[in-house]
């Protein structure tokens, strides 16, 4: 994809056409299919219960602790969380807030067991990059899996301390009552996509070239939702865009620094606490695999701003088949 230059003053939104009332804008035949208008939008009860169903689908093997399980459940329950205000009759409803609200709190709880998994694969890709692996280094994996098999024992139980019988009761009511009309459902996805644009390119912009793994990782979940979101706008008009695409190289782009930036913050703690104990070591090698790790979020983080960023968030705008929403340079 070409870098394009944006000015940094300016912030993208969506042309005011996107929020026409009456119907999906306009958008050339190459963009896809617009939405017909009828009274009740049967495809917007059909995606959602979908989108539930892949969370139940998950669920019990999750519990056992199968690794891609977890996984899935856990993008399912963000794919649900992102959908329902798009795709329910009253999204700021009781049972709609009080449904996103469940599921926020089951993702959070399969995502530190998760989070775990993904730390020993990436401790795994910078141990088979070494000739040979030493006893130091093979005692912190086997603490890193021994922390993420505990981890998994306790995401099992609290899991089950889920009001999970309540969350099947609200989407159950909430596919119930019908979904709204697709000219509600388009307003809705216009708005969202300028409000987390918006917070993307002023993120980006506030940044600059400054590292801020946390600041990015804050920017990487408004990535995620915009790219759930146009999941779900393409899916209600039965195409397939690429208008995901820009979303998810931001999620991949920034995804892969904030791992190694939790993984440096890990190995800090075992450095800290083998020197309580005396274990010189073992400290001093928790010490190097954190600088290696924090190397390695400098180098990643050279990447994403090489990537232009604020030039992949008008890239993913412009994807959406509308006008350029800011001046390029």
């Amino acid at each position: 994809m070409a870098k394009v230059q944006l000015s940094p003053q300016e912030s993208p939104a969506i042309p005011e056409a996107f929020f026409a009332e009456a119907a999906i804008p306009e958008a050339s035949p190459s963009r896809g299919p617009t939405l017909a208008l009828n009274s009740r939008n049967r495809l917007a009860v059909s995606l959602l219960k979908r989108k539930v169903n892949a969370v139940y689908r998950q669920f019990p093997f999750a519990l056992t602790g199968d690794e891609e399980a977890i996984h899935q459940l856990r993008v399912a329950g963000r794919r649900l969380r992102v959908a329902l205000p798009l795709l329910v009759e009253k999204p700021d409803g009781r049972r709609a807030v009080r449904a996103r609200n469940l599921l926020r709190s089951l993702t959070q709880t399969a995502g530190s067991s998760r989070d775990l998994d993904v730390l020993v694969a990436s401790y795994d890709e910078r141990l088979r990059a070494l000739p040979a692996r030493t006893a130091e280094q093979k005692l912190l994996r086997h603490r890193l899996t021994s922390a993420r098999r505990r981890s998994r024992a306790i995401m099992a139980s609290s899991l089950l301390d889920l009001e999970i019988s309540r969350l099947r009761k609200d989407l159950t009511q909430l596919t119930l009552r019908g979904g709204p009309p697709p000219s509600v459902i388009c307003e809705r996805f216009a708005a969202m996509c300028s409000h987390e644009s918006r917070r993307l390119h002023e993120g980006f912009t506030k940044l600059g070239a400054r590292l801020d793994a946390t600041a990015l990782h804050s920017l990487r979940r408004c990535a995620r939702r915009l790219r759930y979101a146009v999941e779900v706008f393409d899916q209600i008009r039965s195409y397939q865009s690429s208008a995901t695409k820009p979303w998810k190289m931001l999620q991949d782009l920034i995804g892969v620094l904030h791992d190694h930036y939790v993984l440096a913050g890990w190995f800090d703690d075992q450095a800290k606490n083998d020197l309580k104990c005396g274990k010189n070591a073992l400290a001093a090698a928790a010490h190097e695999e954190a600088a290696w790790a924090r190397a390695t979020v400098h180098k990643l983080h050279q990447e994403l701003l090489a990537a232009n960023p604020i030039a992949i968030v008008a890239q993913g705008l412009s994807e959406l088949g509308q006008a350029s929403p800011v001046s390029y340079e």
